[in-house]
């Protein structure tokens, strides 16, 4: 039986177990383990490969802005140094926008970059502003 795909725009952010905002964009969540390569002694024909340390990607979040400042000071306070790492949830529901389908929980997560909306008064569109976001440990549920 096929199985149709989850459709991208059925997503939703949670910020300590709470919905954040309305994000337009969620992208970058990954990770990759390095590649060490290695020559043993004696079969120098063959490079055999081990696994390395495990990165995760940084996640890039685009968002319409709004008078809310819940980000916006979450980021202020990391400038500033004070660093308030939470745990961020992305679900993605299924097709009928409904039913949660899959999760990714984001261990001790902060905002280490921020950009400001593009201002274009001809343009008439969202103003949109993108955080990028780190995080420790990330798991599927």
């Amino acid at each position: 039986m096929a199985v149709d795909p989850y459709r991208a725009f059925n997503f939703q952010l949670l910020i300590d177990s709470v919905a954040a905002a309305s994000f337009v964009e969620c992208s970058g969540l990954g990770a990759s383990v390095d590649v060490i390569a290695y020559r043993e002694g004696g079969a120098n024909q063959t490079i055999r490969h081990l696994p390395g340390q495990l990165h995760y990607q940084p996640m890039t979040l685009r968002y319409g802005l709004t008078k809310s400042r819940d980000l916006w000071n979450w980021f202020s306070d990391a400038s500033a140094g004070n660093f308030t790492r939470r745990n961020i949830s992305v679900v993605m529901f299924e097709n009928n926008g409904a039913t949660e389908a899959i999760r990714w929980n984001l261990f001790d997560a902060w905002i280490s970059g921020w950009q400001a909306a593009r201002l274009d008064a001809i343009a008439g569109e969202t103003a949109i502003e993108t955080m990028t976001v780190v995080y420790d440990r990330v798991e599927r549920d």
